[in-house]
């Protein structure tokens, strides 16, 4: 029971040794999405976890690099997640559908529209993405 109460006191961070918190990847997509909240500064939000905000910080650059998953936001989604999938070994557009049946692909980044024809991989799908982040 005291091990549970501790780990609670801590906010999910394990102590070591040397008195450095770890704290899990979760957690800190966790705090990381809360700077992202309108009205959250990152300051308040490390004053509330017993933090520096500078750490915030490091862990802010970490989602923006992609190395630190943050948790979906509540509420309406606006567009549906991006799932890449090719077709199965040797089967091409071609054969799974016809061009007339399926859109073509949309990348919307600010004023950038990227369209891109049905038949695009979705290895060519992630790297535009990538370039386009």
């Amino acid at each position: 029971m005291e091990d549970r109460l501790e780990f609670f006191r801590s906010g999910g961070a394990d102590g070591s040794a040397a008195s450095r918190r770890r704290w899990r990847d979760e957690l800190k997509a966790q705090i990381v999405a809360e700077t992202l909240e309108p009205g959250a500064t990152v300051r308040g939000v490390a004053e509330r976890y017993g933090l520096r905000a500078n750490r915030i910080s490091e862990w802010r650059r970490l989602a923006k690099d992609g190395k630190l998953v943050l948790p979906a936001a509540e509420g309406p989604a606006e567009f549906a997640p991006l799932v890449l999938s090719d077709e199965g070994p040797g089967a091409s557009p071609s054969e799974t559908s016809s061009s007339t049946d399926v859109p073509p692909i949309e990348i919307a980044v600010g004023d950038v529209m990227i369209r891109l024809d049905a038949g695009t991989s979705a290895a060519r799908i992630a790297e535009i993405v990538r370039a386009v982040r």
